[in-house]
């Protein structure tokens, strides 16, 4: 399975990862930030944005491993939401990641009783059986979903809805997988073997990964840190694109910092 992906800019390799039905084009309003500190490598998930189809009942495994084929090896991973538990998978299978950014993320995407601060499976199974029925609409709900509680919501939704309709919409049979995963990964119990250093950046007010998920993933990894950025929903490089690029790069080693 071989990814679409795109590098530029000069400096410490920096791979960015996108969420759950989007592509690598929603970073687009970060890169000249970036592109000045690191090089930048964007990449596809499996069925999404320019990535080939033909593969789109992906594992988890699968995933990892198409992703770490198309990056640079000793480059830090910046993974959002799905694209961050994807992150976290890779640095626990051993692959060649020199630290970690992981924005909005969580080890549990869904509730338990010992883990509170994470989406009701009522909800995601809700977008599951919506997704048969009418796959765009269910995207175009999870959207919004994410930028609920942001202060700027329908500002971020409208921009984040032009960067998704810059490339052809994902795949149902890669969106039906991805919400299989962000039911089923649980990485909670494997968090202490992550040997990287990790950055975990978090929305004050998101709704979907709430910040507690991840001050309690930054206390859980040996060499973690948190930065919550205030006023930020489930999209924090959206809500606060100068102190995010700013974050990123005082983190990785050799860059410049923004």
């Amino acid at each position: 399975m071989k990814l679409h992906a795109q590098t530029a800019g000069h400096g410490p390799d920096l791979v960015l990862l996108h969420g759950w039905g989007l592509h690598s084009g929603i970073w687009a309003p970060l890169l000249p930030g970036l592109e000045q500190h690191c090089r930048v490598t964007c990449i596809d998930l499996p069925g999404h944005g320019l990535s080939p189809r033909e593969h789109t009942d992906f594992t988890v495994e699968a995933a990892v491993a198409a992703v770490a084929a198309a990056a640079p090896p000793g480059a830090t991973w910046l993974g959002w939401s799905l694209g961050g538990q994807i992150a976290l998978a890779a640095a626990l299978a051993g692959h060649a990641i020199d630290r970690l950014v992981l924005v909005a993320t969580t080890p549990r995407f869904v509730a338990a009783p010992d883990w509170p601060c994470a989406l009701a499976r009522t909800t995601l199974e809700g977008f599951a059986a919506s997704l048969d029925r009418d796959h765009r609409k269910t995207v175009r709900d999870f959207l919004a979903l994410q930028l609920r509680g942001d202060r700027q919501a329908a500002t971020r939704l409208a921009e984040l809805r032009r960067l998704l309709a810059g490339r052809e919409e994902p795949d149902p049979r890669a969106l039906a997988v991805g919400l299989e995963i962000l039911g089923a990964l649980d990485l909670r119990t494997r968090l202490g073997e992550v040997r990287q250093p990790a950055l975990v950046i978090a929305g004050e007010r998101d709704r979907l990964t709430p910040a507690e998920a991840g001050r309690r993933l930054a206390a859980a990894l040996p060499d973690g840190r948190l930065r919550v950025l205030p006023g930020a929903a489930h999209a924090p490089f959206l809500a606060c694109p100068d102190d995010f690029v700013a974050a990123v790069t005082a983190f990785l080693p050799g860059a410049r910092a923004a």
